[in-house]
């Protein structure tokens, strides 16, 4: 009797050996390379998104090893196969308002490449810079410094509007009366943008009102990381361009609810002192931001050399020998300057 207890039992630890084994092999499998990735890329936050991505795919992939090795007839492996299968579609049907949807969004936000760290966009009513792409959220610097962390399924189902490197144009409107030529004022608008220190500055007539008229000044600005101190020095100079012409920016109902006499126009004498330089606000307000922007810059310019260097491989000649060490020296600079900016934006991040 005894002899047969143990006889089953052994016979079921064989049956069961195969499949505790292949959980132990893939739990430790996947705790060995989760210690060798974070061991490797602990410096570097940027690659989270990585790790992250290799960790979920890995795990899944022992899911379906440890399924395999059961010790199970193959009708029933095929069901829990198939389970698994119908689990994953309707996960994948309902990623909408699911995680696995944040992790879609984020993937098509790498592959799209529509924005990178560092850019200026604007998501429905939030305006800041993007300090992290993360696999399930994107975190934005806005002008008050505050970082916003936003899902990524929400940036990809809004309209999303990205502030071009090479420049954008900005604008700001006045409402004035109808007694001033609307030739006069464009002019004096013009002036205002070439003032403020925007190219190819241009008026537009945006509305006629029952008592103004709504006038648009624009220009082209091409130094992005100064866009919030641009809309502002631009409103300045069309302050000072409108005054210094003589001109009220008041609308006519103004003289209906305020009787001014002979006080003269409404117009502020002009400064005895000169404006002094205030100091940039988007270097308080995007710092983080800033940081982000010139660790993808490096990197982009590494990538670049990488690129020369694959091109000179298929080139011989001494001229190209030196080509490659001057290449392998500004590279080598590069992942130093890297590395240095990379620490500094950590240690930013575990003092705030």
């Amino acid at each position: 009797m005894i002899s047969d207890l143990i006889d089953s039992t052994v016979a079921k630890a064989v049956v069961f050996t195969p499949a505790l084994g292949t959980v132990v092999l893939v739990v430790t499998s996947l705790a060995l390379i989760n210690w060798a990735l974070k061991r490797r890329w602990q410096d570097n936050p940027d690659t989270q998104f990585r790790f992250q991505l290799i960790m979920l795919t890995l795990t899944f992939a022992g899911i379906l090893a440890v399924i395999l090795a059961l010790p199970v007839n193959d009708d029933t492996r095929g069901q829990l196969l198939s389970l698994i299968g119908i689990l994953l579609s309707a996960a994948i049907a309902l990623s909408s308002t699911t995680f696995i949807g944040n992790i879609m969004a984020g993937i098509m936000l790498k592959v799209v490449k529509s924005a990178r760290p560092g850019d200026f966009i604007t998501v429905a009513e939030l305006t800041g810079r993007i300090t992290e792409m993360d696999l399930l959220h994107t975190e934005i610097q806005t002008e008050f410094r505050d970082l916003v962390t936003v899902p990524n399924l929400f940036i990809v189902t809004q309209p999303m509007q990205v502030v071009r490197a090479s420049g954008t144009i900005i604008s700001a409107e006045v409402s004035l009366g109808y007694d001033i030529s609307h030739v006069e004022i464009s002019k004096i608008l013009r002036d205002a943008t070439a003032d403020a220190g925007l190219k190819e500055g241009f008026v537009h007539v945006r509305q006629l009102g029952d008592f103004s008229v709504t006038y648009r000044a624009a220009g082209l600005l091409e130094d992005v990381k100064s866009l919030i101190s641009a809309r502002s020095r631009l409103r300045e100079a069309m302050l000072d361009a409108l005054h210094s012409a003589g001109i009220e920016i008041v609308s006519p109902n103004f003289m209906n609810t305020r009787s001014l006499g002979d006080r003269g126009p409404v117009i502020p004498k002009p400064a005895k002192t000169k404006k002094g330089t205030d100091s940039q606000v988007e270097d308080v307000a995007f710092d983080k931001a800033e940081e982000a922007a010139t660790v993808e810059e490096i990197r982009k310019a590494i990538e670049l050399i990488d690129a020369d260097l694959a091109k000179i491989a298929e080139t011989p000649g001494d001229t190209a020998l030196g080509s490659k060490d001057e290449l392998n020296t500004r590279k080598l600079r590069l992942t130093e300057q890297l590395k240095s900016a990379e620490e500094q934006r950590k240690a930013a991040d575990e003092s705030t």
